[in-house]
């Protein structure tokens, strides 16, 4: 029976990107897996909504989803969850950062049966060849203390390349709004005994002027989270 990759798009305020970004997305060639398209509005501001709220009345194929407030990107990631009926689902943030092209190397293990969950790594066997190095050190601190915890062995916990299993997915109790998300949900797979393992992806990011939000208060609320959610035993 063919499989189906649902495809959770965040949407805050990308009113020049997010088209783009799935125009990227339905031109990738996922051979027999076919595609749920899933977009969640955090409530833009700046014309996003209007923009998709003509999609949503042009594209009955696609799942458009709308918050009347701003929630945090943990928050519209779990009402797309929710929406998603397709055997894998997959985070893609709706600015350009990402490509959609890594998906089928991120979806083959998962087909193969070797993984529950694969995360796109930004920094797996290669040098970091593009960022800004306070995100990266961040990244690298961020990952490396969600290791400790976890018994995880991963290079890129704060990666938005996320394939999951969708039942494995929606069993999960999440509760993060915001950039918590990420180290919560790891610690969640690992309490959860999943098989997560990484593969290499590509990277362009922007600047917190081209519209980047994460910031430093999230990286102290995701130190929080990564005591918080340690599992009770530690995996070896």
């Amino acid at each position: 029976m063919p499989k189906t990759l649902s495809i959770v798009i965040p949407v805050y305020n990308e009113c020049d990107t997010w088209r783009e970004l799935l125009a990227r997305v339905e031109a990738v060639d996922l051979g027999e897996v076919a595609q749920q398209i899933i977009l969640v509005d955090d409530c833009s501001t700046d014309g996003t909504r209007g923009q998709l709220e003509q999609f949503a009345a042009e594209r009955p194929d696609a799942v458009v989803k709308f918050h009347e407030v701003n929630q945090g990107k943990g928050a519209a990631l779990r009402t797309g969850f929710q929406a998603a009926t397709g055997d894998f689902v997959v985070i893609q943030d709706a600015d350009l950062e990402y490509d959609p092209g890594d998906f089928p190397a991120l979806l083959e293990p998962l087909l193969a049966g070797r993984a529950d969950v694969v995360y796109g790594s930004r920094f797996l066997n290669k040098p970091r060849e593009k960022g800004y190095l306070s995100n990266y050190l961040a990244n690298r601190f961020l990952t490396a203390l969600s290791n400790l915890f976890t018994g995880l062995k991963l290079t890129d916990m704060e990666t938005c390349y996320k394939m999951f299993k969708r039942e494995l997915l929606q069993s999960l109790p999440l509760e993060q709004d915001r950039f918590g998300f990420e180290p919560e949900v790891t610690a969640r797979l690992a309490a959860a005994n999943a098989k997560v393992i990484e593969a290499p992806i590509s990277y362009a990011p922007r600047t917190s002027e081209e519209g980047k939000k994460i910031g430093f208060s999230d990286g102290l609320n995701a130190i929080r989270c990564i005591f918080k959610y340690r599992p009770r035993k530690l995996r070896r």
